[in-house]
């Protein structure tokens, strides 16, 4: 089976090293050191999991290279989904699977008039994972998931000839019929701890147990959901339960990918995140103020750290 990984970073390359070595036919398109490093000495996963060494790895920065694949993991920044999505057409055929796994929510609606709908699925991936040092991933904790599924709700046969290979591979998959539900609830957790990762530079541990911040993550969770529900999106009745669940199980040390690009002085993906549950609540008229205000205070960081 042929998969391409569309962006090699902490997402991309966790999932795409694990697949290789399950034993599919890898390709990673990356850039700069991170392609030179892996094309060099290959792709290292430094994991509680256990360490993968990919030796050698596949990879290039043209997807013309590739040719037509199976599947394509679209693990590229939300900035950089039009320009992607544009490039990858060489490796769409007619039976093809994009499955976006940025963080926010709209990821598969910008693709679907560059790809086609055919093309295009719904995912989200669960990992805490960035680029340690170019060609090498650091994992934060155990948890590696994949959910998945048509945008239609169908179950197709290119769906489970994914999820097969997933369970082959070693980590948690889900084959979904409400796709657009899971990326909701992911996006519920994960514009809230974005947003508050970045804005107090604390990981999750300190503030899920600190008295003073725990109130306000609550609430930011709540804002979302509100959100959510008023947009139409079928949403447990339990979602916050779920969600603090979540929380309360994460690795103490963990920090949003936002967070992370805060403290390199990297572009963050604000807009798409907290910025976007705002802009959704102003046309829906919810009110969002603790979305709000994080968008504000990262606002003048949201190109990279001022001069």
């Amino acid at each position: 089976m042929r998969v391409a990984i569309v962006g090699a970073g902490g997402v991309g390359g966790g999932f795409g090293a694990a697949l290789a070595r399950a034993g599919a036919d890898v390709t990673f398109i990356a850039r700069g050191a991170h392609l030179a490093a892996m094309r060099r000495e290959g792709l290292k996963v430094l994991s509680p999991r256990g360490d993968t060494h990919l030796v050698p790895t596949q990879a290039t920065d043209n997807p013309a290279d590739i040719g037509t694949v199976d599947f394509v993991l679209f693990c590229v920044k939300l900035w950089d989904v039009e320009s992607a999505g544009t490039a990858i057409k060489p490796l769409v055929g007619k039976s093809t699977a994009v499955i976006p796994l940025q963080n926010g929510i709209d990821a598969a609606e910008r693709l679907l008039p560059i790809l086609g709908g055919h093309a295009v699925m719904g995912g989200v991936a669960q990992i805490s994972a960035s680029i340690a040092a170019p060609g090498i991933i650091q994992q934060v904790g155990t948890f590696m998931r994949v959910i998945f599924g048509e945008l239609d709700g169908k179950r197709s046969q290119r769906g489970e000839d994914f999820l097969a290979l997933c369970l082959k591979a070693g980590f948690d998959a889900t084959l979904s019929d409400q796709i657009l539900t899971e990326l909701w609830m992911k996006f519920i957790l994960l514009a809230t701890n974005a947003g508050i990762t970045a804005a107090t530079r604390q990981p999750i541990g300190r503030l899920r147990d600190d008295t003073d911040l725990r109130p306000i993550m609550i609430a930011a969770f709540q804002e979302v959901i509100d959100v959510g529900r008023a947009r139409g999106i079928a949403l447990p009745a339990d979602a916050l339960a779920k969600i603090l669940d979540f929380v309360g199980h994460a690795p103490p040390a963990m920090k949003a990918s936002m967070a992370l690009d805060l403290e390199r002085g990297n572009r963050l993906e604000l807009p798409w995140l907290s910025g976007k549950v705002v802009s959704l609540g102003r046309q829906l008229g919810v009110a969002t103020p603790t979305h709000a205000m994080m968008y504000a205070m990262l606002k003048p960081y949201a190109m990279g750290t001022p001069a």
